[in-house]
């Protein structure tokens, strides 16, 4: 996440555990193959590094199956980080390793604190303007804490509630920025009046996991089997890279989730 014309330069990434099957998912797609999952997420490493993104990578932890879906643990912006607080309680381990790398690359490091939740996956960055997704994960004073730190540097927020969603874990499951006031959006966003003023490109019901994709600096990262909004974002005239990363589907995560993106 960060604002528009500035590129992303670090990355902070986590391979797959040894117990990533045994992490959270609704999923009914079987089991994932951890092999499998490693090769998609060393492959993503890659597109990332093409793209002109620094590694930061952090090593596996099976104490938290799944702590490779890093994009949870914080909000970043260009003129400091905030730890998240996962809604999940068994994810909130995963912040203090996170933390570690946050303040050797920020002066400022702020932090959610109970009550409040919050899961880096509901938070979208557009321009200077956030929309935090009020989720199974993310409860109002997480956005609350959010909104307060945000305005300090200028940003403004607004929020999107999905829990009566069935499609949508977080509320990346189901919008993307791709710049120029372009969004890729899942029909369950379809009429939100916080989106209003914003060219909408809807992914059809059976392409919903397609929409949580991600710009990288010129590129747009998309996920593998769904050509028809591939080629719709494609159109716009960004280079697309697809990715394979059918084992982090099984596990309800996607290509945002597996890294921390910094300006």
């Amino acid at each position: 996440m960060t604002d528009q014309g500035v590129r992303f330069s670090r990355s902070i990434i986590r391979p797959p555990a040894d117990s990533f099957a045994e992490g959270l998912t609704a999923s009914d797609l079987g089991a994932p193959n951890l092999e499998r999952a490693r090769v998609q997420h060393a492959q993503y490493c890659l597109a990332l590094q093409r793209l002109g993104v620094t590694l930061l990578p952090v090593p596996p932890d099976s104490m938290y199956p799944d702590s490779t879906f890093v994009e949870d643990t914080a909000v970043v912006t260009a003129h400091g980080a905030m730890l998240a607080r996962p809604g999940a309680p068994s994810r909130q381990g995963e912040v203090t390793t996170i933390r570690e790398v946050l303040e050797s690359q920020y002066a400022t490091v702020a932090e959610i604190i109970a009550p409040g939740t919050l899961d880096g996956g509901d938070i979208c960055q557009v321009d200077g303007h956030f929309f935090i997704g009020l989720s199974h994960r993310t409860n109002e004073e997480g956005g609350r804490q959010l909104t307060s730190w945000l305005g300090r540097f200028g940003y403004t927020t607004s929020t999107i509630s999905i829990r009566e969603s069935r499609e949508l874990l977080h509320l990346k499951s189901g919008i993307a920025w791709l710049g120029d006031r372009r969004l890729v959006v899942a029909e369950a966003l379809v009429g939100h009046p916080a989106l209003r003023g914003y060219e909408q490109l809807v992914a059809a019901t059976e392409e919903t996991y397609a929409a949580n994709c991600v710009r990288v600096n010129d590129a747009v990262l998309m996920a593998a089997g769904f050509p028809e909004l591939t080629a719709r974002v494609s159109a716009f005239g960004r280079e697309v890279v697809v990715l394979d990363v059918s084992e982090f589907r099984k596990m309800d995560g996607g290509l945002s989730c597996l890294s921390i993106r910094l300006p």
